[in-house]
C-alpha cells in the first residue's frame, strides 16, 4: 500500500515555526510584509491569491494586494513594482502568473528587486541558486517546498536518481538546481522526449509538473519510489487532481504526495517562510 507524504502536515509545523518568527521580530517591532500582485479575472489565481493573503494574516505578516483589470498596462504594473522596491515595509513581492499576452512577464520579474523577490524568478537569484552560492537568496517556494518535504519525510538526495518531468521557470529549472546542489543525479524530461515513461520506471524519485490528469499510473514506477505530483487539474467530474492515477490499496509506489494536500499547502507555508527569512535577511 503506498504511504502519503501529509504536506498538510508539514505545512502546518513550517507555518508554527514561521508565527514564532514573526512573534520574534514583533518585540524588536518589525512586522514582516508581502505585496502580491493580480491582473486579470482568472478564478484560480483569485483563488490562490485569497489563499496567501489569508494565511499571512493568519501568522501576522502584513499583506499588500494590488489589483489590476485585464487591460492594465505594462508601464502601470512595472510603476506599481518599483514604489514597491522602495517600500521598507515590503519584503516580499509577488506578481501572480499567468498576465495577460500584451504584459512581458519576463520583463515585469526581471523589475522585481532581487532582494524582495519572493519567489525566486529574478535572474540573480536563478543565478545564484544554479551556482550554489553560500549566500542569502529566495528560492521558488514550490521546489523549496519540496525538499522541505523530502527532508522531513528523510529522503536520502546524495546519488539518488531523479526525474523531473517539466522544465518550467517556476518548477522544472529551480527543482534541477536544487536536486544537484543536494548531489542527486537528475534527468530532465519533457514533451520532446521520446520514451518519457522508461526514465520514470527507472527513478528513485520522480516530480512531475505536467498538468495533466494521468500522465502517469502506477505502472510507470518502479516499486518503492517517491512521487511527488506537482499538478493541478479537474478530473471529469470537476474534482481536483494531479498528473498520476494510482489505486492507493494496491499501487507499489512508495510514497506519494496526494492532490490536493500534498505540494500545494507546502508552497504557500514556504512563500510565508521566505518573506519572514527576507525580512530577518534586511535587519
Amino acid at each position: 500500500m503506498v504511504k502519503i507524504i501529509d504536506g498538510r502536515k508539514v505545512a502546518k509545523q513550517l507555518n508554527e515555526s514561521t508565527k514564532q518568527k514573526v512573534r520574534e521580530l514583533a518585540k524588536k517591532g518589525v512586522t514582516p510584509g508581502i505585496a502580491v500582485i493580480l491582473v486579470g479575472n482568472n478564478d484560480a489565481s483569485r483563488r490562490y491569491v485569497h489563499m496567501k493573503e489569508k494565511k499571512a494574516n493568519e501568522l501576522g505578516i502584513n499583506s499588500i494586494m494590488k489589483t489590476f483589470s485585464e487591460d492594465v498596462s505594462e508601464k502601470v504594473v512595472i510603476d506599481t513594482i518599483n514604489k514597491l522596491n522602495s517600500n521598507p515595509k515590503v519584503n516580499g513581492i509577488l506578481v501572480q502568473s499567468p498576465l495577460p499576452k500584451h504584459i512581458n512577464e519576463q520583463k515585469v520579474i526581471n523589475t522585481i528587486s532581487p532582494e524582495k523577490d519572493v519567489d525566486g524568478l529574478n535572474p540573480i537569484n536563478i543565478g545564484n541558486l544554479f551556482l550554489n552560492l553560500d549566500e542569502k537568496y529566495p528560492v521558488a517556494c514550490t521546489p523549496k517546498g519540496i525538499m522541505t518535504l523530502l527532508e522531513k519525510y528523510q529522503v536520502n538526495l546524495d546519488g539518488a536518481k531523479v526525474v523531473i518531468i517539466g522544465r518550467s521557470s517556476i518548477v522544472g529549472k529551480p527543482m534541477l538546481a536544487l536536486m544537484l546542489n543536494a548531489n542527486a543525479t537528475i534527468t530532465v524530461v519533457h514533451s520532446h522526449t521520446k520514451n518519457l515513461k522508461a526514465y520514470t520506471q527507472a527513478a528513485d524519485i520522480v516530480i512531475s509538473s505536467v498538468g495533466k490528469y494521468k500522465t502517469l499510473e502506477d505502472k510507470d514506477f518502479k516499486p518503492g519510489a517517491y512521487v511527488i505530483d506537482v499538478g493541478q487539474n479537474l478530473d471529469s467530474n470537476g474534482k481536483l487532481v494531479g498528473d498520476v492515477n494510482y489505486d492507493p490499496k494496491t499501487s507499489e509506489i512508495g510514497y506519494i504526495t496526494p492532490v490536493p494536500g500534498g505540494v500545494g499547502p507546502m508552497t504557500i507555508a514556504t512563500l510565508m517562510q521566505q518573506t519572514v527569512e527576507m525580512c530577518e535577511w534586511g535587519l
